[in-house]
């Protein structure tokens, strides 16, 4: 059973922006956290930034002036904008829940490649 699929990955220049999609299945109730994760070639996966659901946001400190995560609760879908991209951010990103009651979900990832 899917409960994450991303989308909006690509290839961007740097300076560009890209907004990635991540709809999750299943109702987002207040208190689950959402967000992203990424792991760049040869290195480990890291944080980006989540959302609390009815609550805040928290960014990595590579994407706290660039990046913007929000919930659209009628699309039941989290979104990552992200500004002035830097060939830093090339990765592949992942969506991520985890749900009030404990349970973790992860997408199935998506490329972004930033390149001239």
């Amino acid at each position: 059973q899917v409960q994450l699929v991303e989308s909006g990955g690509g290839l961007v220049q740097p300076g560009e922006s890209l907004r990635l999609s991540c709809e999750a299945s299943g109702s987002i109730f207040n208190g689950d956290t959402l967000g992203w994760h990424r792991q760049p070639p040869g290195k480990s996966r890291e944080l980006v930034a989540t959302i609390i659901a009815g609550g805040t946001a928290t960014y990595s400190d590579s994407g706290k002036d660039r990046f913007t995560v929000s919930i659209d609760y009628a699309k039941q879908t989290v979104t990552l904008l992200m500004d002035s991209l830097k060939s830093d951010d090339t990765a592949i990103y992942y969506c991520y829940r985890r749900r009030v009651w404990g349970s973790v979900d992860w997408g199935q990832g998506t490329q972004v490649t930033v390149s001239t």
